[in-house]
């Protein structure tokens, strides 16, 4: 926290824009401590708690556009390449295509929440063809909404919330695990269903 609290001093919030935009873009780096420690700052008045927000915001912005871009121009390559390693086969491209065709923009909003969503979402929304303007309107709404949301409470509750932040990420890791096994669990049981689903909606004419 010292390093991040020297960082913010030192360059003030471009810094969480190019943090943010690293972190949004794939790119494993200390986004959301940082913001969240300029919140913190913002609570004892040596910050702009708008201006974090902002420039969060900014930063969450650029991240996804740049996932999104290299989903859509490497995403394909690789995954034709590499995912029968991982069990990608065609049919399951298919069925990633047709979940963000139909459902993208949810995933694209509530991946902002989650830590590791937040980072790979963008590149997985370009990889399976999600269009752009919902991608980019879903973007913009969710990237304006998670840092408003958990730097104003940051803000509020001041240095409560360091003292909160360890009981409330492991309570939060616990339940997005079992919210993944269940996800999961969920989609395997209706996988063949959904994969007739997604090969109709693969074939259908499309204006």
């Amino acid at each position: 926290m010292h390093h991040l609290d020297h960082l913010l001093h030192a360059y003030g919030y471009p810094v969480i824009t190019l943090m943010l935009a690293l972190e949004c873009a794939g790119i494993v780096v200390p986004g959301e401590t940082l913001m969240l420690a300029a919140a913190l700052l913002a609570s004892h008045g040596h910050m702009n708690i708008w201006l974090v927000i902002a420039a969060a915001s900014a930063g969450a912005i650029i991240g996804n556009i740049g996932g999104y871009t290299i989903g859509r121009t490497l995403g394909h390559q690789v995954i034709g390449k590499h995912g029968h390693r991982i069990g990608l086969t065609p049919n399951r491209m298919a069925l990633g295509r047709y979940l963000f065709a139909c459902h993208g923009g949810k995933m694209v909003f509530f991946g902002r929440f989650g830590t590791f969503l937040r980072s790979f979402c963008p590149v997985l929304a370009g990889a399976n063809d999600m269009r752009w303007r919902p991608f980019l309107g879903w973007t913009v709404i969710g990237a304006i909404a998670w840092p408003t949301v958990h730097c104003l409470t940051v803000f509020l509750l001041g240095n409560a919330a360091t003292r909160l932040s360890g009981p409330a990420s492991i309570a939060f890791g616990i339940s997005a695990m079992l919210s993944i096994v269940t996800v999961l669990w969920l989609a395997k049981r209706s996988e063949s269903r959904m994969m007739e689903a997604a090969l109709r909606w693969q074939h259908q004419p499309r204006g």
